[in-house]
């Protein structure tokens, strides 16, 4: 899980129109009405249309390698996340900077499941609700689940790349990040998919050869650009920013970026 390719924008035009779709939210008499309508006009919206043609455009060039979900990186992004969700968070249905381009596999079980952190606390508390409960706002404070639109999951978590490829809470952060990570971990199930921790296995072996293959290349002073088009385009971009931050540790990594360490830049 990597923070999402930034400087991405919509068109001013795309942007009035979200904007104009939220007013119509914000404009109901009070906030059970406002989630009515949030899910109601969010059902309604043709997504293939604008605004959302550009929104889905915009998104996808804010994803690493081809295409691949923001939370997972293994699977194809194809549906539009609402990070906030939208049943809990009406004012936020059609904010472009509420959304994230995932996977159904992601995007399904995530859904409300939602916490918040209250001011100066390290428990992160549910606020998602369940059939009969009413319908009020949720309590105030910081989300739990890291958002890779404003915050660098790495920052939070770190991927065993020695054995099992699981991502875990990082060593030395402060509480609250902790639980953060812990809740991220748990909520988007990171670590529960055994094809997914295979995938970033297989990542691993093929930025391995790649860097291998630009020692190579800068030994023999050729062109480094197939390489470094495998490195920027190979699914689980996390697992290369691992392999950077981690090089010194790990022997089978320190002298080929010691070799070659433009590869630290990519």
């Amino acid at each position: 899980m990597l923070r999402v390719r930034a400087n991405v924008t919509l068109s001013s035009g795309a942007a009035n129109e979200l904007a104009a779709l939220q007013a119509k939210v914000d404009g109901e008499a009070d906030y059970p009405a406002r989630v009515a309508a949030a899910k109601r006009r969010w059902g309604n919206t043709k997504k293939r249309e604008s605004p959302f043609d550009e929104v889905t455009t915009a998104l996808d060039k804010m994803c690493w390698g081809h295409h691949r979900c923001a939370y997972c990186e293994d699977s194809l992004a194809d549906e539009i996340e609402h990070f906030w969700p939208k049943d809990l968070y009406p004012e936020r249905v059609f904010a472009w900077e509420n959304y994230l381009y995932a996977c159904g596999p992601c995007n399904g079980p995530k859904g409300n499941a939602f916490a918040i952190l209250p001011p100066g606390s390290t428990n992160a508390i549910e606020v998602a609700r369940g059939t009969q409960t009413p319908i009020v706002p949720p309590i105030v404070g910081d989300p739990a689940l890291l958002d890779p639109r404003r915050d660098d999951p790495l920052d939070f978590l770190e991927l065993d790349l020695v054995e099992t490829f699981r991502f875990r809470e990082r060593t030395g952060i402060a509480p609250r990040d902790r639980e953060r990570a812990r809740y991220t971990i748990v909520t988007l199930g990171l670590n529960a998919r055994s094809a997914v921790i295979d995938a970033r296995r297989t990542a691993y072996d093929l930025l391995l050869l790649a860097l291998e293959s630009v020692v190579t290349r800068v030994r023999e002073q050729r062109p480094l650009d197939h390489a470094r088009r495998v490195v920027e385009n190979t699914s689980h971009r996390s697992v290369w920013e691992e392999m950077k931050r981690q090089h010194t540790r790990l022997p089978e990594l320190t002298l080929p970026f010691s070799v070659a360490p433009i590869a630290l830049d990519w």
